[in-house]
């Protein structure tokens, strides 16, 4: 058994370090979450379109959205009261000040924000705090996701000028992640995860000198505010061996969501699950979201519709990304999504991870939590 030491992140103690990655929509909410952080890691909740089953979602998504923060936060926390819990939300998505806000307000311990360089973020959470009667005890901690040592340095540069703080963590996200990416067509080419995708020809060595260049980058502005920033990699986490080497290269911790995916607590539909055990390694691909961004998902009739040129009807917008224009968009990725939480696997957008054909049967977070630190062969 492996002793892994707890995630320290200022005065919130992780006592496994593993975080569970944000996943969207309505794969990572309260029951996930909460049973991460019951299990000694950080349990994140994606707040992405959180509200799609709320009756008003369609009229009054934005309230619908907000209702359902607050409401995810406090099941979680029923599941852990103890427990580290937080919000992955994305800087893409319109209305991001509002759903950050109303982050703080409901209480996470942390706030995990990528899909865009959060430049905003320290602002609108000290807004959050002016508005509220009765602060907390314990302050949010802030973690920008980065996927390069540029990307780290631009973050924490602005953090730095312009709100004089640094980040309390930084997540570091390769190209091997599941969902949207934070890299080009080109870039992910450059490391061997090209649009065929297959895992057996990442160029580890080379995204490994990547993640030791932003532990520098970050080290250099913990010396600055006179305190230890944790990094935590993730992408193509998925065995104990895995946490093992990511460690190795310097991180203070793993962040891991495809393997929590096939688990009984997941808040996905029993069938998104099994898309995941009956994916083989060839169905795992790379597409492009309606605004460009490449992402991984699992090849199924959807994809193979839009690949073919045929475009879904688009009866209403959700307004979900700031840049999406529902008159050139080749379809509605709010709903791809919710269909696919929902079950319907042949019409929705299945997000995954470069792993997720490894998946062979629903496991318990439990038993993957105790697999990651070694607590179990």
């Amino acid at each position: 058994m492996s002793e892994l030491k707890p995630l320290v992140i200022g005065d919130l103690v992780v006592e496994k370090p593993i975080i569970q990655g944000g996943m969207g929509v309505g794969i990572s909410l309260h029951k996930l979450a909460g049973a991460v952080a019951k299990a000694g890691g950080m349990g994140i909740i994606s707040a992405a379109q959180i509200g799609f089953r709320e009756p008003d979602f369609t009229t009054n998504f934005v309230e619908a959205n907000l209702r359902s923060i607050r409401r995810e936060m406090k099941l979680a926390r029923e599941i852990a009261p103890q427990g580290a819990i937080g919000f992955n939300i994305m800087v893409a998505t319109k209305h991001y000040d509002m759903w950050v806000k109303e982050a703080v307000k409901a209480g996470a311990d942390i706030i995990i924000s990528g899909a865009g360089l959060p430049v905003s973020l320290p602002e609108y959470v000290e807004a959050a705090y002016a508005e509220m009667e009765k602060k907390p005890d314990r302050r949010i901690k802030l973690a920008p996701i980065v996927s390069s040592a540029k990307s780290a340095m631009v973050i924490c540069k602005m953090w730095d000028r312009k709100c004089h703080i640094a980040p309390d963590l930084v997540v570091v996200e390769g190209p091997l992640a599941g969902g949207h990416l934070g890299f080009s067509l080109d870039q992910l080419s450059a490391y061997g995860a090209d649009t065929s995708d297959v895992p057996a020809t990442y160029d580890r060595d080379a995204y490994d000198r990547e993640v030791k260049a932003v532990i520098k980058v970050v080290e250099e502005y913990g010396a600055k505010y006179g305190r230890h920033i944790p990094v935590v990699t993730a992408g193509g986490i998925y065995t104990h061996e895995d946490v093992m080497h990511q460690l190795a290269l310097g991180a203070d911790g793993v962040q891991v969501a495809t393997r929590f995916v096939t688990t009984q607590e997941c808040d996905a539909s029993d069938a998104y699950k099994q898309a995941y055990i009956n994916a083989g390694k060839e169905d795992i691909v790379i597409t492009q979201s309606p605004v460009g961004m490449p992402g991984r998902a699992i090849l199924n009739p959807f994809l193979s519709q839009i690949k073919g040129g045929t475009r879904p009807a688009i009866k209403s917008c959700f307004q979900c990304l700031e840049h999406c224009d529902i008159r050139t968009i080749p379809y509605c990725i709010t709903m791809a999504l919710v269909y696919a939480a929902e079950g319907d696997t042949d019409h929705g957008l299945l997000f995954c991870g470069s792993n997720a054909y490894r998946a062979e049967k629903i496991d318990t977070v439990d038993n993957v939590m105790k697999e990651l630190t070694g607590e179990l062969a």
